[in-house]
C-alpha cells in the first residue's frame, strides 16, 4: 500500500465550545485523519509558547505526524476560534486576531520537504495575514515547480477573505474543494455566471484555472467531482449530526489520500462522505488521543 507524503500548511488552533475547548483548524484536522489513514503527514503552521501549543503539538506528534516544521512564536497566543452552536448542529465562529499560525514561515527545511511531497494541502483562511500568506504562496509556488499536486480547501470566513485572495490562491491549485455554501462566492470572485447550476460552475473553474479536479462538498447531499471530460455525484451517507465542526475536513483528507494511491474516484468519494458521516455523529473533528489507535484501525479496514 503506497504511503503518501503530504505537506498541510496552515492553522493549528483550538476551538472554544461552551462545553470547553478543543483541538482544531483545518490542515490540523485534514493532517491528522490523512494520518490515521496511513499518510506519512508533515504540517506547516506556528504557535505560541504556551500551554496550548505544547498541547496541540503533543496532540500532532499522537497522531504520527511530523511536527518539525512547526514554528514557536515568542510573544504571541497559540490560535484559538470562539464557537457558538445552532440548533442544526452548525456553528457560528469568531476567529481571534494576533495568533501564532499567522507567522508560519517558509524555510530552507520546507522547501527539501516540498521535493520529495506527493501533495501539499492549504487554505484561504490561513493567509488572511500579509504575511503568512506570503510564506505560503512562496511554498506553493516551489511545489507547483517540482510538478507536486496542490489541494486547496475553501474556507470563507468573514471578513478574512476577498475576491483577489480567492482567485489568487485557485491559480496556485491543481485540486479545488468547495462546499455547496461557498460555491456561489467562488463563482462571483471568478467571475462565472451562476445561472448554470453547480457542474456547470465548477468545469468553468476547472477550464479556467487548468485545474486537475473541482470537487464539491453539499453536506448531507454528498458530493460532486467534476474535471474537464466528466462528473461525478455521490450521494449522501446518512447521519444522526452530532456536531459538524471537521467533517469537511476529514473528506478532504480521505480524497488526498484516495487521488494518491490512485483508486477509482467514485470508491474515494463514497468513502470520504462516509467517513464524514462518521464524523457528524460524534462530538470532536478528530478523536480523542485514548481512542486514536481504535479510530486508526476503523479507518485502515475501510481501504
Amino acid at each position: 500500500m503506497k504511503q503518501p507524503r503530504i505537506l498541510s500548511l496552515g492553522e493549528v488552533l483550538w476551538d472554544l465550545f461552551p462545553d470547553g475547548e478543543r483541538f482544531g483548524g483545518a490542515p490540523a484536522n485534514v493532517a491528522c485523519h490523512a494520518a490515521m489513514l496511513g499518510g506519512n503527514v508533515s504540517i506547516v503552521s506556528a504557535v505560541g509558547n504556551d500551554q496550548r501549543g505544547q498541547k496541540a503539538i503533543g496532540i500532532l506528534q499522537a497522531f504520527g505526524i511530523d511536527t518539525s516544521l512547526i514554528k514557536t512564536v515568542p510573544d504571541t497566543a497559540t490560535g484559538t476560534v470562539g464557537v457558538e452552536m445552532k440548533a442544526d448542529g452548525s456553528h457560528r465562529f469568531t476567529i481571534h486576531e494576533d495568533s501564532s499560525w499567522d507567522q508560519l514561515a517558509w524555510t530552507p527545511q520546507l522547501a527539501a520537504e516540498i521535493k520529495s511531497a506527493d501533495a501539499v494541502y492549504f487554505g484561504t483562511l490561513s493567509q488572511r495575514g500579509e504575511f503568512a500568506r506570503s510564506q505560503i504562496r512562496r511554498a506553493l509556488d516551489d511545489a507547483k515547480s517540482a510538478g507536486v499536486l496542490r489541494i486547496l480547501d475553501i474556507n470563507l470566513r468573514k471578513p478574512y477573505f476577498d475576491s483577489q485572495l480567492i482567485r489568487d490562491s485557485i491559480a496556485l491549485a491543481s485540486v479545488l474543494k468547495v462546499s455547496v455554501e461557498e460555491l456561489d462566492a467562488v463563482a462571483q470572485a471568478c467571475e462565472i455566471a451562476l445561472d448554470g447550476g453547480a457542474v456547470t460552475i465548477l468545469r468553468a473553474l476547472v477550464e479556467r484555472f487548468d485545474l486537475q479536479a473541482a470537487v464539491m462538498t453539499r453536506g448531507a447531499e454528498g458530493a460532486l467531482f467534476v474535471t474537464a471530460k466528466t462528473s461525478i455525484e455521490q450521494p449522501g451517507i446518512p447521519a444522526e449530526v452530532v456536531d459538524t465542526v471537521g467533517a469537511g475536513d476529514s473528506f478532504t483528507a480521505v480524497l488526498v489520500v484516495g487521488l494518491l494511491r490512485g483508486e477509482a474516484v467514485r470508491t474515494v468519494l463514497q468513502r470520504a462522505c462516509e467517513v464524514a458521516s462518521a464524523v457528524c455523529s460524534q462530538p470532536g473533528a478528530i478523536p480523542e488521543i485514548s481512542e486514536i489507535p481504535e479510530a486508526i484501525e476503523s479507518h485502515l479496514q475501510n481501504i
